[in-house]
């Protein structure tokens, strides 16, 4: 009986890797790179079990390089500069693959920019997470970031097929259907599943698949479809005002296991940034239900998700505020700093005209120069906002 069959059954060149045909066909950047001989710091990113350390593996093959396996979780800081220096006179320059690089601290991420910005090592990392999210703009931009996706069905029967060439096995026509759609494009997960079968009985049923896995597996959020695209696709719902499609992709997000802190921190930003005051209230009722999910836990709070979230997707819009302090920000960055008018520095000098003593407003010079960010949408309340600014300065 064989033991790791997806050991066994890793590829060694690319010829032989399942999927990511944008990376391991012929006319693909990566392989003609590989196949010169040369290859730049990289960034692996997708979900689990779809092929990045094999793909590491095969350009150190490839390539003919020392290589190094670390995991991000227990790597310490001294590993990288031990290997530097073991190969600081080397003509062949170690390839270093670090798993999990998304965890990697701030530190560790610094320690890497000069030797990779210096070429002593080629560095591969790999994640399930979105690299622009996880990753220091200095990692980024010294590294070609390459995404890999989950397999499709015809690239797990190829590795069915690959299996029933070493080891000796039989399978029903629905047991095969489930091996291969519960998997959730997971090669690793697959064979996994399929070695342990097979050593139950070789010819291999759907009640044993079942009694082994009971449930397909999910992405799980730490992959980047349930992760940052759901959490996208249900903010863009919520924007668009489709309370069924909001609805549906909060519960993919629950049903995959994400926290409802995460939820309920991106609902308050929304608030703010999508509704703002053409219906203030969003952002008191999104911030109670942050507070109220950090108290009360699943499974009561995809009630109070759900509550915040229908309100928020049926709220009239408006981004003025996003706009009008993204625009404020652009003009500090770019331009050069004005001074503050004399009569509003502290303490009030001579000159400040205070408004209370002319019933509430009076016309003086808040800038030394005429500037205008924001821009009222009149939707909601702030059509009732545009009102009161005009009553005010009548």
């Amino acid at each position: 009986m064989i033991d790791n069959l997806a050991l066994k059954l890793r590829p060694t060149c690319l010829e032989e890797l399942s999927g990511q045909k944008h990376l391991s066909s012929e006319n693909s950047p990566f392989f003609k790179l590989l196949k010169s001989g040369t290859i730049p710091h990289c960034i692996f990113f997708g979900p689990a079990g779809v092929g990045k350390t094999t793909l590491a593996r095969i350009v150190s093959k490839e390539l003919e390089l020392p290589f190094y396996e670390l995991d991000a979780t227990s790597v310490k800081v001294d590993a990288f500069r031990t290997i530097f220096a073991n190969h600081k006179h080397s003509l062949a320059k170690p390839l270093i693959f670090i798993d999990e690089v998304h965890r990697l601290s701030k530190t560790q991420q610094e320690v890497l920019l000069l030797p990779m910005e210096n070429k002593e090592a080629i560095i591969i990392g790999a994640s399930t997470e979105n690299p622009y999210f996880t990753l220091s703009s200095g990692i980024r931009s010294r590294s070609m970031l390459f995404e890999f996706f989950s397999l499709h069905v015809n690239d797990l029967e190829e590795v069915i097929e690959r299996a029933k060439a070493i080891v000796e096995f039989s399978i029903d026509t629905d047991a095969k259907r489930y091996l291969l759609d519960s998997s959730a494009g997971d090669s690793r997960s697959l064979l996994n599943l399929l070695e342990f079968a097979i050593k139950v009985d070789t010819h291999v049923t759907l009640e044993i698949l079942k009694s082994l896995r009971p449930n397909a597996l999910k992405d799980g959020v730490s992959s980047d479809d349930t992760h940052y695209n759901l959490i996208s696709a249900m903010i863009k719902s919520v924007r668009g005002s489709d309370v069924d499609a909001a609805l549906y992709y909060l519960a993919r997000l629950i049903d995959g296991g994400e926290s409802a802190d995460f939820i309920a921190r991106r609902l308050v930003i929304l608030a703010s940034e999508d509704v703002g005051n053409a219906n203030p209230n969003a952002l008191n009722l999104a911030s109670s239900c942050l507070n109220a999910v950090s108290k009360i836990g699943f499974p009561e709070s995809r009630i109070i998700l759900a509550q915040t979230l229908v309100y928020l997707t049926c709220c009239p819009k408006s981004n003025s505020c996003y706009k009008g302090i993204n625009e404020a920000l652009a003009y500090v960055k770019n331009e050069k700093a004005l001074q503050i008018p004399s009569h509003l520095k502290s303490p009030s000098p001579k000159g400040y005209k205070y408004p209370h003593d002319f019933g509430g407003w009076v016309e003086q010079n808040y800038l030394e120069k005429n500037l205008h960010f924001y821009e009222n949408s009149t939707m909601g309340f702030e059509k009732t906002l545009e009102e009161w600014l005009k009553k005010i300065k009548s």
